[in-house]
Order: C-alpha cells, then sequence, then structure tokens
C-alpha cells in the first residue's frame, strides 16, 4: 500500500476510529523508539599508532600468550578463593 493510499483510507475511517489509529501509532512510537545512530569515531591509524609494538624491545615479554595466560590464572584464581 502506497502513502497516497494509507492516507485515504485513514481518512475513509470515522472519527473515533481515526482516533485510535493515532493513538496506536503514539502508542508504538513510544515502544518502539527512534534509535540515533552512534556517531562515528574519527579514523585512527593504529598500524602506525605510538603504541602498536611499544614493549617489542621487552626481554620478559616474549612469549606474551603465556603471560597473559599467567596472569589471568592468578587473578581470576583470586576471585574464587
Amino acid at each position: 500500500m502506497t502513502q497516497p493510499e494509507l492516507l485515504n483510507e485513514f481518512l475513509s475511517l470515522p472519527a473515533e476510529a481515526q482516533r485510535q489509529v493515532i493513538d496506536f501509532i503514539a502508542f508504538l512510537r513510544q515502544r518502539y523508539p527512534v534509535v540515533e545512530p552512534a556517531s562515528q569515531s574519527p579514523d585512527v591509524d593504529f598500524i602506525n599508532h605510538s603504541f602498536i609494538g611499544m614493549w617489542s624491545d621487552r626481554q620478559n615479554l616474549t612469549d606474551s600468550t603465556a603471560w597473559v595466560r599467567g596472569m589471568r590464572k592468578n587473578e581470576w584464581s583470586k576471585l574464587h578463593d
């Protein structure tokens, strides 16, 4: 149904039915509010950002995966003691 057809259908209803349609639209607007899209964050060049690789010269972090797992195991086990 096109908008003009919908308008014609609405206008052909009795006044009470038109009020009910208007009330129903108001109800739907409250139930399904228009969500504004989140503002776009500025593009960040992560490849050339200064924090990428900032610990690359640390010898104690050569196996960072094992280090992270160890830290998680240590910290998370404290939560369950």
